[in-house]
């Protein structure tokens, strides 16, 4: 009996030894996901829209607000709370706001939330994303409402400005380009959404996508945006070298530093980017067409 007992006793423990290898395992991969997770919300400057500095706001749970021609809005609470932010939401629900511009119950999300740039991104990517968020802590915070004129408060209507607008689906890379390149491109589209400011509008809001990435006198709260196309006029003449530069510290090659809303990208988001990556984008900002484009 004693010798069953010896043997059930190392078979016990060989059992509980696996089982405890496995969570670790587990508890590896979650972490790992977690962290690609928020690599990639930085990059993707959730941050910089979801917090209300101005107020010392909570991490991720609302916004202030962001003027348009249309309306107020008011970034919504992403934390992980189940209530307020988006803790009860399963994967589908948080791809298919990415993707298509649509909250869990169907409604149509409006495109001052950028999901036409989010719809790039990969699934992978995504699904690491809201791992990261949901690990943040929960903030029972309600978003506020926004504040929109009508007929655009009608969140029907956007089924039409997305048949004219929306531009849906993943990421491809250009086949033409390098790898470098094209991961800048990725960077800068799918994730870092820079076309969203950094490209003219129509009347209603639709990108003009002739006029790629070549600034607008009325950006985000009325803001210029300058032409980041490598046209040699009106555009972005700076070196690789120098636009790392920036995008790492906010130093312009003439010494000035960057200022109001772009501050604020620096500090949250690109500013965190390695420098592989931050090259990356450089590199894809140089690949652009040229666009003459001043105001």
């Amino acid at each position: 009996m004693r010798k069953i007992a010896t043997v059930l006793t190392a078979a016990t423990l060989l059992v509980l030894g696996s089982a405890a290898k496995d969570r670790s395992a587990v508890h590896a991969a979650d972490a790992s996901l977690v962290e690609t997770g928020r690599y990639l919300v930085t990059a993707g400057g959730c941050i910089s829209c979801h917090t209300d500095y101005k107020k010392k706001g909570a991490p991720f749970a609302g916004g202030a607000p962001i003027p348009t021609p249309f309306g107020t809005f008011y970034p919504p609470n992403i934390t992980s709370d189940k209530t307020h932010g988006i803790g009860a939401w399963s994967d589908a629900d948080f791809i298919r706001a990415m993707r298509e511009g649509k909250r869990p119950d169907g409604a149509h999300y409006f495109p001052s939330f950028p999901y036409t740039s989010y719809t790039q991104i990969t699934e992978p990517d995504l699904k690491a994303m809201k791992a990261y968020l949901l690990s943040i802590p929960a903030v029972a915070q309600p978003s506020v409402p926004h504040d929109i004129s009508f007929p655009f408060s009608w969140r029907f209507l956007q089924t039409g400005w997305k048949m004219l607008f929306f531009r849906e689906g993943v990421f491809e890379p250009d086949p033409a380009q390098s790898a470098e390149v094209n991961r800048g491109a990725y960077l800068s589209n799918a994730l870092a959404h820079c076309g969203e400011c950094h490209t003219p509008r129509n009347m209603l809001g639709g990108l003009d996508y002739d006029q790629w990435m070549a600034g607008t006198p009325n950006g985000p709260e009325g803001e210029k945006v300058p032409n980041i196309t490598p046209d040699p006029k009106t555009g972005l003449t700076w070196s690789v070298p120098e636009i790392v530069e920036y995008l790492k510290s906010g130093q312009t090659p003439e010494f000035d530093y960057a200022g109001a809303l772009m501050a604020g990208v620096i500090e949250h988001n690109t500013g965190k980017l390695t420098t592989e990556d931050l090259t990356a984008i450089a590199r894809y900002l140089k690949s652009l067409k040229p666009v003459a484009h001043a105001f």
